[in-house]
């Protein structure tokens, strides 16, 4: 227990000397996110997701959005093919052009999706296409979603208990219509596994939309119970 202790502060305190280095360098064109994202298994085939996601257009504070998913999954065939259907809620704080004026935009969303998950050597993959009904104020739209993540521990065979390991994805969005491609994502960090039901990443993601990119600072908490 001591050992996983000392290994977690290790962690923060990387998090904690990057974050103002990065902030700096990117000035305010640099956000932060601070991610939870937790799955509660019913049995063999069900599973609960939820997710909490505190979106930042700086460093520290400055409130972009806040994003809050829950879902109910089902396993076809064990739990790393799963099929789940959601329901999200999103508070966008908007900033109207170069004015320091901000517009608060509710969006209420529906989405389905299909996580594929293999191991291909040390290497684990993941695959998540969903689909997004967006119902943004009085506009609604559709949305398509492609993720491709993939983990690999740094010292043993797979990535286990009191492990670090490296996490990559890139992950694209495509609307229905009118502007086809919306944005894609970019993301690239270290996590700790500190048990079965706990791990903490801290990485770096950059977005790019048709004219424009931002860069963030990620935190993340996945927690199984």
């Amino acid at each position: 227990m001591e050992a996983v202790l000392k290994r977690t502060k290790t962690v923060v305190l990387i998090v904690l000397l990057i974050l103002p280095v990065l902030a700096i360098s990117q000035e305010s064109n640099f956000g932060n996110w601070l991610l939870y994202i937790g799955n509660r298994q019913i049995n063999e085939k069900w599973n609960v997701h939820n997710e909490v996601q505190y979106r930042n257009y700086n460093a520290i504070g400055d409130l972009e959005q806040l994003l809050i998913r829950v879902g109910l999954g089902y396993n076809l065939t064990d739990k790393n093919n799963n099929l789940l259907l959601g329901y999200g809620y999103i508070l966008s704080n908007n900033y109207l052009g170069d004015v320091n004026e901000k517009i608060s935009v509710n969006e209420h969303r529906i989405f389905q999706q299909f996580i594929s998950k293999q191991n291909v050597g040390k290497l684990k993959l993941s695959h998540r296409y969903r689909f997004e009904q967006r119902f943004i104020e009085n506009d609604f739209k559709l949305r398509l979603r492609y993720f491709l993540g993939l983990n690999i521990p740094l010292s043993k065979k797979e990535i286990g208990n009191n492990t670090y390991y490296i996490s990559a994805y890139n992950e694209i969005f495509l609307n229905t219509k009118t502007s086809i491609f919306d944005r894609n994502r970019v993301y690239a960090g270290i996590g700790y596994r500190i048990n079965n039901s706990i791990k903490i990443e801290a990485g770096y993601m950059n977005q790019f939309f048709e004219t424009t990119s931002r860069d963030q600072f990620n935190i993340i908490t996945f927690i199984t119970f």
